[in-house]
């Protein structure tokens, strides 16, 4: 029988089958997707998720795919500022981890399973039963529900997500090209009257992540994102001639989302990542919480299925996870204020939330 059962191949669900497989925990990963996805999303890895990806042997891959040390561009009002050296982290698309999470997984002898949906959750003394919109069940020792801020295995276990969400959406994003823009600078343009755009190069690519503040209708409500519109915020907070937008693979709108889970453990099943707890993106510490979480939940899983103590080993996670996401929360919320106050001065921008 399987040992755990994970729900989500995202970078938190990857890092977890890695993990447990190399400590001879035997995994299954189901994906309700149809295959990868190749959307940037996160796109930073911090030192120590650098350190966990060293212990599980794929630091040195990631390190030759990402990029250290990207410089931050600044503009104010259509003018260059200033530039600032970035973190000392990892800048790479999310996609891109997940692709190096993917290959390892599949060196260790486990594939993502994909169009494997669940819709229903039942557990016993014994394990979990998992059932699959295509009629399979399957069972496992645990199940780990690292399937994101929608989470399915979070909703079936009734566990609610406590926080606020914002009404309107506050942010557009997407991944396209820009034909003539200098790659060796993530841009961050800012106006005075609030507004900004930024592009950030997809090291490998020929793709840059867009960020911006979106376009507003007659009456003040967001419009959703779109090529066109992207040009035209582009136009109106760069202003920068002949440079085209093109090719967008990815288009999405983002909110603020303040939430986590009242509890990440419910008998054998167990939330990670933002499943488990969703927050603004200042600091880029989203993918890098999940990745934690999972190391954390490795750690607890394989002790009780290798150990005596399993009760008192699994109630650890929850211990110490619950309070770092509550943490995590008020820490990031802190930091998206200090940025969004931070771009209307010029010169400054994104990297007050890393401080």
């Amino acid at each position: 029988m399987t040992d755990v059962l994970i729900v989500g191949s995202g970078p938190t669900g990857l890092t977890l089958a890695c993990d447990l497989t190399l400590r001879g925990v035997a995994v299954r990963v189901l994906d309700q997707r149809a295959g990868p996805h190749r959307e940037s999303r996160g796109k930073g890895l911090l030192p120590s998720s650098l350190e966990v990806f060293g212990r599980l042997g794929v630091a040195e891959r990631l390190a030759a795919i990402g990029t250290r040390g990207v410089v931050l561009r600044k503009y104010f009002d259509g003018e260059h500022i200033t530039d600032t050296p970035s973190g000392d982290g990892l800048l790479m698309a999310q996609w891109q981890v997940e692709e190096v999470l993917r290959a390892r997984l599949a060196e260790l002898g486990v594939r993502v399973e994909y169009e494997a949906r669940v819709t229903g959750i039942a557990q016993d003394a014994q394990g979990v039963r998992a059932a699959l919109a295509d009629g399979r069940a399957l069972r496992a020792g645990y199940l780990a529900g690292c399937d994101g801020g929608h989470s399915t295995t979070r909703r079936l276990l009734g566990i609610p997500f406590e926080g606020h969400t914002e009404e309107a959406d506050t942010m557009v994003l997407g991944d396209v090209t820009a034909p003539g823009l200098s790659r060796d600078h993530w841009h961050q343009w800012f106006s005075s009257d609030g507004g900004g755009m930024m592009l950030c190069p997809i090291p490998g690519t020929e793709a840059f992540q867009l960020q911006a503040s979106p376009e507003r209708d007659e009456v003040g409500q967001p419009l959703p994102p779109s090529l066109e519109g992207f040009q035209r915020l582009f136009d109106r907070h760069a202003r920068v001639p002949g440079i085209r937008l093109a090719d967008p693979t990815w288009m999405a709108a983002w909110r603020v989302n303040v939430r986590m889970a009242a509890r990440m453990r419910e008998g054998r099943v167990f939330l990670a990542g933002d499943a488990a707890h969703v927050h603004p993106i200042a600091g880029g510490l989203g993918m890098n919480s999940g990745i934690l979480d999972a190391i954390a939940l490795a750690r607890a899983l394989a002790a009780a299925l290798t150990g005596p103590a399993r009760a008192g080993v699994l109630d650890s996670y929850e211990a110490v996870r619950l309070p770092a996401a509550a943490a995590l929360l008020a820490d990031t919320t802190e930091r998206h204020a200090r940025v969004l106050a931070a771009v209307r001065e010029p010169g400054r921008g994104t990297e007050v939330g890393r401080d």
